[in-house]
């Protein structure tokens, strides 16, 4: 079985990577990396932020939002089909709903009640 790295954005988006590993320890060694980059990337803005936000509350605040983020990204490893799986269900046919006809205008839509 073939896995395939998927980011969760803020902990939550999924984003497909297309990082595509043979062996699952590989796709966590990569999840690993990815997380050790987002935390270099935080450390060099937090040395950076450190020498040129003057005010201490205002580097407090941009240093949170900052952590959540880059720190709040995460990888996760999940099974990857290479086309040689059937699907579990058949989409449903589009012959069986009603197709709107070429050139026929469109029904005239209720106007806002006041």
């Amino acid at each position: 079985m073939k896995w395939m790295l998927v980011v969760l954005v803020g902990g939550m988006t999924p984003v497909n990577t297309d990082l595509v590993f043979e062996k699952f320890a590989d796709c966590m060694s990569a999840e690993e990396q990815m997380r050790k980059h987002y935390a270099d990337a935080f450390e060099a803005w937090d040395r950076w932020a450190a020498e040129n936000i003057p005010k201490r509350r205002d580097y407090s605040k941009a240093r949170d939002l900052q952590a959540r983020r880059l720190l709040a990204n995460a990888g996760t490893c999940i099974p990857h089909g290479a086309g040689d799986q059937q699907p579990i269900s058949s989409p449903p046919s589009s012959s069986s709903s009603p197709q709107p006809q070429p050139g026929a205008s469109p029904s005239p839509q209720p106007g806002p009640r006041g």
